[in-house]
């Protein structure tokens, strides 16, 4: 099967159902696992490179306003790779290419491909989604077995921590201007012991004032920008200290929102196990990814 990912979430769950090498091009944001980085790309962003968070938010806005895309999709390339599958999303039009535009598009090929879209905004849609993809492609087994090594890990994380005092949450998935972090990350939060006091499960990311973030009242800040690593993500943190401190949250940390939180994939259980070590180290006391530490 010749299969196009224009989803670096779904390129994450081919990979891991075994069809890496079915897999014949990827967007421009498929880092991950490895071996997607050399496959060849059939998407670019319309944005400069080099925008600060206030600017990136900025002309998104500005695009979304006049109707403009934030993705082009080389259609030539597309057309000369002759795909069985493309594997789109219809979740958030800052996130990829949308669902109805590759449909269009691929309704104009020879042969026509497939167009699976991935609408995922829970945990449980995520994994659903592995479950769709390994259906498409004849890998139903492996699609159980990833699903079910899911679903032991969500369980191992919400019986250790089982019985203790939730801790305040308020996961910030921008900060300037400031977004609270919706879809499957206030569930993430609640299995890991915590509670999101800003978040709404399954909702979209929402802006928010300083005021409101602050009114909350969180004990921790968990920095988690969407697709910057934990790197960046303390840089942003850094950079809006005096806002942070004013929140009052006795911690804030930085994390890989690319890896662990941004994408609806595999990881989002990694995802899971750092906020738990975050919110309880005693109980779980690994992480799976870098947390930075913001001294504000």
């Amino acid at each position: 099967m010749r299969i196009v990912s224009l989803v670096p979430s779904a390129t994450e769950m081919l990979f891991a159902l075994g069809l890496g090498a079915d897999v014949i091009a990827v967007t421009h944001e498929c880092h991950y696992p490895p071996a997607a980085r050399a496959l060849p790309k059939v998407t670019r962003s319309t944005l400069p490179d080099d925008l600060t968070a206030g600017q990136l938010d900025a002309a998104v806005r500005a695009r979304a306003e006049q109707g403009e895309p934030l993705y082009e999709l080389d259609v030539d390339a597309l057309r000369s790779l002759r795909p069985d599958l493309i594997v789109a999303q219809a979740l958030c039009a800052v996130c990829a290419v949308s669902f109805e535009e590759v449909r269009a598009i691929a309704e104009r090929l020879d042969p026509q491909p497939r167009v699976i879209p991935l609408d995922p905004r829970t945990l449980g849609e995520a994994l659903g989604g592995i479950r769709t993809l390994a259906e498409a492609t004849g890998r139903r087994d492996a699609g159980v077995d990833l699903v079910g090594a899911a679903a032991r890990r969500i369980d191992r994380v919400r019986l250790a921590v089982r019985g203790r005092r939730p801790v305040r949450v308020a996961a910030l998935e921008w900060l300037d201007p400031v977004y609270v972090a919706g879809h499957w990350t206030p569930q993430l939060i609640e299995y890991a012991g915590g509670f999101d006091v800003l978040g709404l499960p399954g909702e979209h990311a929402e802006r928010r004032s300083w005021e409101e973030v602050a009114a909350a009242r969180p004990e921790v800040v968990v920095a988690m920008p969407c697709g910057f690593d934990a790197a960046r993500a303390r840089a942003e943190a850094r950079a809006v200290a005096d806002r942070l401190a004013a929140v009052g949250a006795a911690r804030v940390v930085a994390v890989d929102a690319a890896a662990c939180f941004s994408r609806p994939g595999p990881r989002l259980v990694d995802g899971l196990e750092l906020l738990a070590h975050v919110l309880h180290p005693d109980a779980v006391p690994d992480a799976p990814g870098a947390v930075l530490e913001v001294n504000i």
